[in-house]
Formats: structure tokens, C-alpha cells, sequence
């Protein structure tokens, strides 16, 4: 019997129909005629997925009792026994109950699938194994429940159910999901409408990646070479040269017109290991390959048109973007190029783009490294080739009995001593030169033997053999030292444009540039030094490196900055020709320094002037917020004390009630804006202890009517590191102002949950809500959003709840209430060790 397969649903949350489509396709396979068996269906009390239960068999399940409960689980071995030809088992991922046959349900599906059953199963994508970091950095839900990734790879067929987050919270507002009591809470957590957009998109790329999958499986499987256009995917042929950067950045432009394009840059080598490709250069081009999200491939190949496009077919390439040709007009002669080459042979399945760069027709060589003149070796092998050579050159010529003539010795000779300076340069070459004549002359100038010349044409043969290896060495020496110096004035020139660039983009990392000072001039330390006048000692405004030093006069190198300023050096004693771009280094360091000065004055001013804001607006309050009481208490006051009027009982009780509203009033107020002061001045410091929110939050409810708050506080919840004191405060603040603002009749929820390593604590009203502009506005001091009356504070309630959030590690933000109202969403840190046990899905999540 073979093995049965496998077809999966994949869904990118609960609710978005993976168990109906299941039982559709059920339904549609009985029709036909199929044996269809419900292995096991969770409907989580859906009404209309139970109805599509109807008309299906179902297996019965088994009792399993777990610590004095019991609970139902699939029976295998009923289904196997069965023997249908397909059965349903939802949710793929399931733990089983412990004394299971299998600790996975996929275990269970693997059994069904060796027993030759057909298997259809349902999975969300936040229980694949590989995304659990994935998911849990979207949602703060570590998901508890996984399935490995190579079973869900390996099902013979994958569905993507689909549908847009806006589908799915109506779905859920509308009951089709989870119960109403459990509606708010799941809209406001883990449903939010980022949270199911990254998930979509996570299902979505997870899905692609597996059909692309069966296309590479499909294609290999018949041997297509040809490109099959389902994907754009764009190879970009790099040679190590600096256009490679300009073809990066044009071919991510390419892939961003197409959803779903990829970039894959190549790098062909020979196999013999000659390149002329500069590796810090391919390190660059490495980086920005990655940073725009594509791949960067180093392939071997002696025939690089030919590994270029066998490179570009293996891969199913669309198109090839390469750069025009670096080569001069006559370069031309060695063949048509890697451009034209690929272009020809590309054929029509595969497009080519020649892209035009700044390097076009400036000759292509041998990259030379900064500052390096001939190497040691090159010397060496001159030193060699001039003398030794020219030596062993006369050795051979004596020993041939018909030799080729004094002509053709000098030129032999004179091929030795250009060979020595192409090699090791003028002075190698000259030596050459040197030796050359003498060994002409005595060896095969008549008279031999000694160091005459008779014949007059044979003097000006040597002359001008002398003149000219002097000449080429010469003109290969002043070769090497304007490369030498090229390489330097070009380094310069990268050194200075990062500078004209740091200043364009305004850095003020003054510990960066002096690292970058350490680095350029490989510096053990590096300080920035001043002093106020010459009399006074010198101070450190900034240094890198370990122990630097403390005057200039201590370092090996100094370059100052004005009068009382110098960049000091450690490490070893620079040459003068640094001593240039030393100085422009120097320059903006004092310029960085100058800026962070400014910067702090600035904020120190903005500081000010955010305290004389607030002062204002607290003599606007004095003069109104606090009057009003005040003047209520004293009138109240004042008519008690009348001999005018006879008060009644009832008359004087409420004037004692409106005096001790007002206290209250005053007290509140003043309380507040103590608060608010304590907040600028920086003087508030918690004292940080775990508790459970269960013990501070119903003592913060005592300021608020007597049944206008439902408190939802699960006892499972982890405890929170917090300041007792300022959390009552925060809590009695935000309820009392959903309170105030809340329509009357309704009640207001506070709600709390874990997320993670956090804790929220909502608190949901139904009134008017605010604008998604004026969210952050009604967090500032006296701000009262709409129309709060006069006299219903002075608007600092929210604002010094959110400092008092902050101040112990938290966060207060505002959110809509799902159909209508405002939610205040207070998020705390849990204590160490202290994280919530299992998933924080409502139940059911999981189908």
C-alpha cells in the first residue's frame, strides 16, 4: 500500500475560514463518491462550521483523563481501523494531551499517511516552527503550539485561505468568530489590523516561496532550461570594478516597478585565481547587494559569458543587467566583450540590459594598492634580470661559434635592461644598462679583451644603447611614483569627501570622527584636546583609543586648531605629506564639537522656553481653575456666617457639601500640578518593587461612582515591576477621566493582559473618542481636548500619568475603541521571571 497524501490549508491567523474550506472540499469530494471520514473537526461553537458538519461521518473521539479532568483527543487507532480513503484533521499543530497515543497531532497525521489514508489538515502560519521569533516580535505572543516546517513542506499540496484584515475584524464584530465577551479583547490584541497585515504578508511570502519551490522541482524534473517568466528575477553581472555599485542600484530600481522581483548578484572568477577585481571593493558591493534585499552569488568559471548565462538559466533568470564595456577602443581587438557576448547568445527568454556608468572606455588593469610603489619582489627579480641576466646573455653569446652579430647583441642586451625596468625600475635598469656596456665592449666590441673601441659605428651603437635603457628606466620610474602619487591623491580625496559629506548631513558623532581619525592613520588613541586660555591646562573633549594622552606635548603627533584647541596623537610619528588631510580631520572635529555645544544650548533654551510655557499656563490656571473653587468655597463660607438668614438644616448641609467639593476640587488640582512640577524638575524616583496589578488597581477605582467600572484582572496574570504609589496614581487619573467623558449609562472596562514580557492594562470608554491628530496632543500639560468645560481641570491629568508610566520603564498611548470611544493602553514591564505560562490567544485561536 503506498503512502497517502497530504493537503493543508494554510491560514495567516484564526477566522479566516481554513476548517470551512476543509469541509467544502469534504462535502464536494462525498458528492463524487469519495469515503470521507471527519477525523477530528475543532468548530470552536461557529455556528456556521458546525453546520457544515452535517452530512459527514464522523469518527468518534477518544476519553483521555488528565489530572482529574477529562478531555477528548483524535482516535487513531478508530480511524485506522476505519481505513477511509480521505480523512479531515484540523489544526495540524496540536499538542495532544499527555497520555496521548502521539505528543503532536502531526505525529498522529504521519501515522494516517503510512497507512495510505489521504489526509486534509488546517495551520496557521504562527505555528510554523521556523517564524515562532518571527510572530512573536508581531504580536508579543510566543505561540506555543508549532509544527516543524518540513511537515508542512513536504504535503502534497498547499492552500492559501486569504482574506484582508478589514474582512476579518468585520467578520469578528459581526459574532461569525468569538463570542461578544470575548470580541474587545481580541480586536485590541493580538487582531489589530498591523498584527494580521504582517501575518498575511508572512503567509503570503511563505506560500511563494513554496510554489517556487515546485517549480524548481518541476523544471529539474524535466530537464527545461529554458526561463520560465512566473518571476521576475534579475542576475546582475559584477566584475569587482566601481561601476557595480551603479548596476546594484539600477537593477533594485528594476525589481521595485514588480511585486515580488528578486535580485541576484554574480560575481564570476577564474579558475586559475587571477582577478583584477578589488575585494574591498566586492566587500562593498557584497553590502549593498544585501541592503536593497538581494543575494550575492561567487561562481568559477574560465568562459565568463558562458557561466553568466548557465549561472542566469539555473536560476530561472528574467533578465541580466550588466555594466558597458570599461575597455578602450583598441582593447577591442582581443573580442567582442562580456556584453555583446551575453547579448547574443542571451536568446529571447532572457532580456539584457546594458547599463551606461562613469567607467565606460577608461581601460580596465590591475588595481594598485594605495601608497605602494614597486613591490620588493618586482625589485629583486630587476636586480636579477639586468645583471645576472645580462651576465648568463654573454656566457650564452660567447659560447655560439657563429654569433648573430654586434647589432643583434645590443639589441638582445638592450631587451634585458627594458625587461629590468619594467621589473624593478631606474635603478635596476641602469645597472642593467651598465653592465650591458661593459660586457658589449669587452666581450664582442673589436678589439676583444679589453675596453677600446676602433670602430666609430660600434661607439655609437653602445651610446645609444646606453641612452636608451637610461630613457626607459626613467620613464618607468616617473611611472611608478605618479601611480604612487595618483593612489595618494586619490585616497585624499575619499578621506576629504567623507568629510564634505559628514558636514552636508549634519553629523555630530564627535566619537565616530575621532574612531575614523584612529583608523585612517592606524593611531593607537586619539584626543581632542582645549583649554580656555594659554595659561590654563588642557582638558579632554573627546577621545578614542586606550590611554590617550592628556597634553599635546605627549603625543607623537599634534596638529592644532586655532589657539586653545589640538587633535592629539598616539601611535607613531606621521609623515608630513598627512599631515594635510590630518588637519582638515582636526578642523572637523572642532567643527563637530562646536555643533554638539550648540545643540545642548538649544535644548537647554528649548527647555526654558517649555518652562516659562508652562509657567504661563499655570498663572492662566491660577487665575481660573483655582479661583473657581476658592470662590465657591468662601461664598459658601461666608453664607454660613450670615446672621442675615436662618439656614434650614438641609439649606446648610449642602452648603457644607459644596465646600468640601471645592476642598476636593483644590486639592486635585494642586495635587496635580505638583506632580507636573515634580516631572520637569526630574525629581520623581520610583521606587520599583513586583506586585500584582489585582492589589493596586481596585484601590485606584476609589474616586469614581460606585458601579461604573468593570474590572476584568485575570488572577494568571504575571506580576509587574512598578512603583505602587505612582501606578495608583496613573490608573485613578485615566479612570476618572474616561469617567468624566464617558456618555452616560455606560460602564466603563478596565482590562488587563499579557503580551510577552509586558502587561497591559486598558481602559475602554464608549464616548466621543479623539481624532488620530489629537492623540498625542492630550498628553501635553494643560491641553484639554474639545469642549471640556471651564473648571474641569486644568489638563494635566493625562500628562502626568504619562510621565509617571514612563518614569518606571512603561508606556501610555491612546487607541480607538472598536465601535466608537477612546481606549487608554497602559503597558508595563513584568517581572523577571515571571512570564505568563501558554499562549495569550483567546481561546480557539488556534483554528
Amino acid at each position: 500500500m503506498g503512502r497517502g497524501t497530504l493537503r493543508i490549508y494554510l491560514g495567516a491567523a484564526p477566522g479566516v475560514g481554513k476548517t470551512y474550506a476543509m469541509l467544502s472540499e469534504a462535502h464536494r469530494r462525498v458528492e463524487r463518491g469519495t469515503d470521507c471520514v471527519v477525523a477530528l473537526v475543532e468548530h470552536h461553537d461557529r455556528p456556521r462550521t458546525e453546520v457544515m458538519l452535517h452530512g459527514l461521518e464522523q469518527v468518534p473521539r477518544t476519553e483521555i483523563t488528565y489530572r482529574s479532568a477529562v478531555f477528548t483527543e483524535m482516535d487513531v487507532d478508530a480511524v485506522l481501523e476505519r481505513a477511509p480513503a480521505v480523512a479531515l484533521v484540523d489544526e495540524l499543530a496540536h499538542t495532544n494531551v499527555p497520555g496521548s497515543r502521539n505528543a503532536k497531532r502531526w505525529q498522529d497525521v504521519e501515522e494516517l499517511l503510512k497507512a495510505g489514508i489521504d489526509v486534509i489538515s488546517t495551520v496557521n502560519i504562527q505555528h510554523l516552527e521556523s517564524l515562532g521569533d518571527v510572530v512573536e516580535s508581531i504580536t508579543g505572543v510566543r505561540q506555543q503550539e508549532t509544527v516543524p516546517d518540513e511537515v508542512v513542506r513536504r504535503a502534497d499540496q498547499i492552500e492559501l485561505v486569504d482574506m484582508s484584515p478589514q474582512a476579518l475584524r468585520r467578520r469578528m464584530a459581526h459574532g461569525n468568530i468569538y463570542q461578544p465577551d470575548k470580541l474587545d479583547a481580541a480586536l485590541s490584541n493580538y487582531f489589530r489590523p498591523g498584527n494580521l497585515t504582517a501575518l498575511r504578508e508572512l503567509a503570503l511570502l511563505w506560500t511563494a516561496d513554496r510554489v517556487d519551490e515546485y517549480l524548481q522541482q518541476y523544471r529539474g524534473e524535466h530537464n527545461i532550461r529554458t526561463t520560465w517568466q512566473a518571476r521576475e528575477r534579475i542576475v546582475v553581472g559584477l566584475t569587482g570594478g566601481p561601476e557595480g555599485r551603479t548596476l546594484i542600484r539600477r537593477a533594485s530600481r528594476m525589481a521595485a516597478k514588480g511585486s515580488g522581483s528578486e535580485i541576484l548578484a554574480v560575481y564570476i572568477a577564474r579558475s586559475d585565481g587571477l582577478t583584477s577585481a578589488s575585494p574591498k571593493e566586492l566587500a562593498v558591493q557584497r553590502t549593498l547587494v544585501e541592503d536593497v534585499g538581494g543575494t550575492f552569488h561567487h561562481v568559477i568559471g574560465d568562459d565568463i559569458p558562458a557561466a553568466l548565462l548557465e549561472f542566469a538559466r539555473g536560476v530561472n533568470a528574467t533578465q541580466i543587467v550588466l555594466g558597458s564595456s570599461r575597455r578602450k577602443t583598441w582593447q577591442y581587438i582581443y573580442g567582442p566583450g562580456v556584453g555583446a557576448t551575453v547579448a547574443r547568445e542571451s536568446g529571447p527568454d532572457l532580456d539584457v540590459h546594458i547599463v551606461t556608468h562613469e567607467e565606460v572606455a577608461k581601460g580596465r588593469g590591475l588595481p594598485i594598492a594605495r601608497g605602494a610603489r614597486l613591490g620588493r619582489a618586482r625589485i629583486i627579480w630587476g636586480w636579477l634580470v639586468g645583471v645576472v641576466g645580462s651576465v648568463l646573455l654573454s656566457l650564452l653569446l660567447r659560447s655560439l661559434e657563429n654569433g648573430p652579430g654586434l647589432a643583434n647583441d645590443v639589441l638582445l642586451f638592450l631587451f634585458l635592461t627594458v625587461a629590468a625596468a619594467l621589473l624593478g625600475g631606474l635603478r635596476p635598469a641602469l645597472a642593467s644598462a651598465a653592465v650591458g656596456v661593459m660586457l658589449l665592449n669587452y666581450w664582442f666590441t673589436p678589439p676583444t679583451h679589453t675596453l677600446t673601441v676602433q670602430d666609430p659605428e660600434n661607439f655609437v651603437a653602445i651610446v645609444i644603447f646606453f641612452a636608451v635603457a637610461v630613457a626607459v628606466s626613467s620613464v618607468v620610474d616617473l611611472a611608478a611614483r605618479r601611480t604612487h602619487q595618483a593612489a595618494r591623491l586619490r585616497a585624499e580625496s575619499e578621506i576629504l569627501s567623507f568629510l564634505a559629506g559628514s558636514v552636508l548631513r549634519g553629523e555630530t558623532a564627535l566619537d565616530a570622527l575621532l574612531e575614523r581619525v584612529r583608523e585612517t592613520f592606524a593611531m593607537e588613541s586619539v584626543a581632542l584636546l582645549e583649554r580656555t586660555s594659554d595659561v590654563d591646562p588642557w582638558t579632554c573633549a573627546g577621545s578614542v583609543g586606550p590611554a590617550p594622552v592628556a597634553r599635546p606635548d605627549d603625543a607623537d603627533v599634534d596638529m592644532p586648531v586655532g589657539d586653545n584647541m589640538a587633535l592629539a596623537l598616539s601611535g607613531r610619528v606621521l609623515p608630513a605629506e598627512d599631515r594635510r588631510v590630518l588637519g582638515a580631520f582636526a578642523a572637523q572635529a572642532a567643527v563637530v564639537l562646536d555643533r554638539q555645544r550648540l545643540v545642548s544650548e538649544a535644548d537647554r533654551a528649548r527647555r526654558l522656553a517649555e518652562g516659562n510655557r508652562i509657567r504661563t499656563a499655570l498663572l492662566a490656571a491660577v487665575s481660573h481653575d483655582l479661583r473657581t473653587p476658592l470662590a465657591g468655597i468662601k461664598a459658601a463660607v461666608s453664607s454660613l456666617r450670615s446672621d442675615d438668614v436662618a439656614w434650614s438644616p438641609e439649606d446648610e448641609a449642602e452648603l457644607l457639601e459644596g465646600i468640601e467639593d471645592g476642598a476636593d476640587r483644590l486639592d486635585h488640582l494642586v495635587g496635580n500640578l505638583l506632580d507636573m512640577s515634580r516631572l520637569q524638575t526630574g525629581t520623581v524616583t520610583p521606587l520599583i518593587r513586583e506586585i500584582d496589578l489585582d492589589e493596586v488597581v481596585p484601590m485606584a477605582l476609589g474616586g469614581v461612582p460606585e458601579g461604573s467600572v468593570d474590572l476584568d484582572i485575570p488572577e494568571t496574570l504575571p506580576m509587574v515591576a512598578v512603583d505602587p504609589g505612582l501606578l495608583e496614581r496613573v490608573v485613578a487619573n485615566v479612570v476618572e477621566n474616561a469617567v468624566k467623558y464617558s456618555p452616560g449609562g455606560e460602564r466603563i472596562v478596565v482590562a488587563a493582559s499579557a503580551l510577552g514580557e509586558r502587561v497591559e492594562l486598558r481602559v475602554v470608554d464608549r464616548g466621543r473618542g479623539v481624532p488620530d491628530e489629537a492623540k498625542e496632543r492630550i498628553f501635553e500639560p494643560f491641553q484639554r481636548y474639545g469642549d471640556a468645560p471651564r473648571g474641569a481641570g486644568v489638563g494635566l491629568g493625562l500628562a502626568v500619568s504619562r510621565g509617571f508610566a514612563e518614569a518606571m520603564g512603561g508606556t501610555l498611548d491612546a487607541e480607538d475603541t472598536p465601535g466608537g470611544g477612546l481606549t487608554m493602553v497602559l503597558t508595563l514591564t513584568a517581572a523577571p521571571g515571571r512570564a505568563q505560562a501558554g499562549a495569550a490567544l483567546p481561546a480557539g485561536a488556534t483554528s
